[in-house]
């Protein structure tokens, strides 16, 4: 099963909207914020539950296309996003869209990591952008991952290839000592501080984000910036002490 189908069974399965989403996803994005949003034509390049491109439409988005290359998770986009009339979510592959010069603003929000041919989708990102237009992405970082890189890793290239089901039940093993930690525990990780006011599901659901995909990349600072490389004004913000959001224009 391809990580765009496993993936595909975690949205079906995770589709609820949680408050906290809508704070993690303005950290996603910064230094956009709502009033940059306002009246722009936006693309959510693999759109996942549409959750992140709700709170665009939110906030004042002139026009939203959303998609991603799985049905069931198109589905559930399309049920996030059904009370706005100013959108459409399609089911395409990244590799293949063929958007030109169409969108003031393009987001793809932890996506990029996961391909196999990270670069190919960019430049297919930049094709679709505007003149002047705005690209931004968010990707997991190495700095602060190193031991998601040491331990997990190894872990995820076996739960990758197991069936979906049993992965989601392997999950617990890890989810459960983790949320115990979060609200027993004193830290100084901004990530972990952030995940004492997440629900178990919550909590349970990133775990096991974590060990579905047969790709995950941990990028630094210089290999994350580098991915926009093509564009003009190239910036790079460290989201959580463990992520990067890269952003650029065409």
């Amino acid at each position: 099963m391809a990580s765009t189908e496993r993936f595909g069974y975690e949205w079906k399965k995770y589709s609820g909207m949680y408050k906290e989403y809508e704070t993690q996803f303005w950290k996603w994005i910064y230094p956009i914020n709502k009033d940059f949003i306002k009246g722009k034509t936006i693309l959510d390049a693999s759109c996942g539950m549409g959750r992140n491109s709700y709170f665009c439409l939110k906030n004042g988005a002139k026009k939203l296309v959303a998609f991603d290359y799985d049905k069931r998770t198109v589905e559930a986009a399309k049920r996030t996003l059904k009370e706005f009339k100013n959108t459409k979510v399609e089911y395409k592959n990244i590799y293949e869209i063929n958007y030109r010069n169409e969108f003031d603003f393009i987001f793809s929000i932890g996506v990029i990591h996961h391909l196999e041919f990270p670069e190919r989708a960019i430049k297919n990102l930049i094709k679709a952008l505007k003149k002047n237009g705005t690209l931004l992405i968010w990707v997991y970082g190495y700095e602060g991952n190193e031991w998601i890189v040491k331990y997990i890793n190894p872990i995820r290239k076996i739960t990758s290839r197991l069936p979906v089901f049993l992965t989601h039940k392997i999950a617990y093993l890890f989810s459960i000592p983790l949320w115990f930690y979060v609200k027993l525990v004193k830290t100084r990780s901004k990530y972990l501080n952030q995940l004492k006011k997440f629900k178990f599901r919550h909590i349970h659901s990133i775990v096991f984000d974590q060990l579905l995909p047969r790709i995950a990349n941990y990028w630094t600072r210089e290999e994350a910036k580098s991915l926009l490389k093509d564009l003009k004004n190239v910036r790079i913000y460290r989201v959580n002490d463990n992520s990067w959001t890269v952003v650029g224009k065409k």
